[in-house]
């Protein structure tokens, strides 16, 4: 396990492989251990850093506030005390906003940007997230802990058929505190990212499964029409989780695009998703 202190708290990271750097963020209620399978498989080509926001995982929990723009400056914070000048990001859901966030405010240290079921605009979150950022509902949600977490393993098979998930979900939860939990949804909810979409001009990717009831899954269509060369990978019977649900394809095509130097990237004109290879089927 290792750590940085920084002068809004401690930021836990892991890190796997070597070569050149690629950094991974976690969405909502997440964590690092999101990114293991990732991190086994790019670890071979790349030096994987895979980090908890403030407020999640291990990160230190003392903060007033939680915001899309706070974890924005945790990345550009975390990089410059790891001596990393710029670095492909990869994020999931909440953490690809984030990555997309830091592309715009430091291009300087972005090299490629990947967002994995991430919403580009916040009303596009599903109704129990959108809801969960508004005080009352937060503060009752965390004085019913134990019957919201009950509610989460419950759904659990809806969201992901990873069998792991309900677990790893459990774990993430445990470390959460209320402030964490209401201030980032909150702020996730009011982000608007389309009218700054033009200002990112390295390589970007996103990835959907069309299948998510977590973001809408659609929300590749804000993308595309901002970043005009912006790639799509969209995985058809998969939801908001691809690297859990189907981890070696995702990481493949993730390394496919990470191993792609950003010329030939650039003289790609019309981005269109990509024909999928058929999937297990899913019940959800």
């Amino acid at each position: 396990m290792s750590s940085i202190t920084t002068d809004q708290g401690i930021v836990h990271y892991e890190v796997f492989g070597r070569g050149k750097p690629v950094i991974l963020l976690h969405g909502w209620l997440g964590s690092w251990g999101l990114w293991q399978e990732t991190m086994a498989y790019l670890g071979k080509s790349y030096r994987t850093y895979a980090l908890d926001f403030w407020g999640f995982g291990e990160s230190g929990k003392k903060r007033e506030t939680y915001a899309i723009q706070d974890f924005v400056s945790l990345v550009n914070q975390f990089m410059e005390q790891l001596g990393i000048s710029h670095a492909p990001l990869v994020g999931h859901s909440m953490g690809g906003t984030v990555s997309l966030s830091v592309a715009i405010r430091y291009p300087e240290r972005v090299s490629k940007v990947v967002v994995v079921g991430s919403p580009i605009i916040g009303s596009s979150l599903a109704i129990p997230l959108k809801l969960a950022g508004y005080k009352p509902i937060a503060f009752m949600l965390f004085n019913m802990m134990g019957v919201f977490r009950f509610g989460v393993r419950a759904a659990s098979p809806f969201i992901c058929r990873d069998e792991r998930f309900a677990e790893m979900m459990d774990r993430d939860l445990s470390r959460t505190t209320v402030e964490s939990f209401l201030l980032s949804i909150a702020s996730l909810r009011r982000t608007d990212l389309r009218p700054m979409l033009d200002q990112v001009k390295v390589p970007a990717l996103g990835i959907y499964g069309d299948r998510d009831i977590i973001v809408h899954p659609k929300q590749w269509q804000p993308m595309q029409q901002g970043i005009a060369h912006a790639q799509v990978e969209r995985f058809p019977l998969l939801g908001h989780f691809p690297m859990l649900e189907e981890p070696r394809e995702f990481a493949e095509k993730l390394k496919a695009f990470l191993d792609q130097d950003n010329a030939s990237l650039a003289r790609k004109t019309t981005p269109r998703a990509a024909p999928q290879k058929t999937s297990p089927s899913v019940t959800l």
